[in-house]
């Protein structure tokens, strides 16, 4: 992987400055550049783009929210990881909307951090495992009958319970299956909705209203 040049949002400058000196440490960061708010990201984006942009949500003049939409719009291949906290939980269904495709808590480990920039990098989507963990622990079925593109019910079924966190082996014990469907069964949601792993179907299940947060 090429050496990155990363853009971070973030109006708190010690925050800023400690996660700089840590991301320059990193063997495959090339450079990165800072904005204390959105508006200040927006304008430095036309002039700069860079290969991924470090978001936080609550900012003053332009929120994160405003700023990923207008900068997604503008250029819709840009790689956005949000920052967030447990708090900020309505705002993750907002940041998926506009197109962001990682999500991490300011407290996490900066192993998280580096791993969440390689995967959004790479087109995967990324959640800190806290906050995962936190989504999927309090998901909920919608009641609706409405077919959800060309997911068949059982594949909604699967994919509720991949996303609650359990094994193919559970999934089976649960629904009576053999592992084996839940495995083709998986294989299948993978390919439709263009998921590359666990992060990637929860964002397509919020996205889609197959489950609420």
């Amino acid at each position: 992987m090429k050496k990155l040049h990363i853009h971070l949002v973030d109006d708190h400058s010690l925050f800023r400055e400690g996660l700089k000196f840590l991301l320059l440490q990193s063997n495959f960061i090339a450079d990165v550049e800072e904005s204390e708010n959105g508006r200040i990201f927006l304008d430095k984006l036309d002039v700069t783009k860079p290969d991924l942009v470090i978001m936080d949500i609550q900012m003053p003049e332009v929120d994160g929210i405003t700023a990923s939409k207008l900068a997604l719009e503008k250029y819709p291949d840009l790689k956005i990881i949000a920052l967030s906290m447990f708090s900020e939980e309505e705002y993750y269904t907002k940041m998926i909307d506009v197109g962001v495709k990682g999500f991490l808590l300011k407290n996490s480990q900066f192993e998280d951090v580096q791993k969440a920039i390689v995967e959004v990098y790479e087109g995967n989507n990324f959640f800190s495992p806290e906050i995962l963990e936190h989504i999927i622990s309090s998901m909920y079925k919608k009641k609706t009958e409405k077919p959800v593109l060309d997911l068949t019910e059982r594949e909604i079924e699967v994919l509720y319970n991949i996303c609650k966190g359990l094994s193919n082996q559970e999934i089976a014990d649960l629904l009576c299956i053999s592992k084996r469907t839940v495995d083709k069964h998986r294989e299948n949601l993978l390919l439709k909705t263009e998921a590359k792993n666990t992060a990637g179907l929860v964002v397509y299940a919020i996205k889609n209203g197959i489950f609420e947060v």
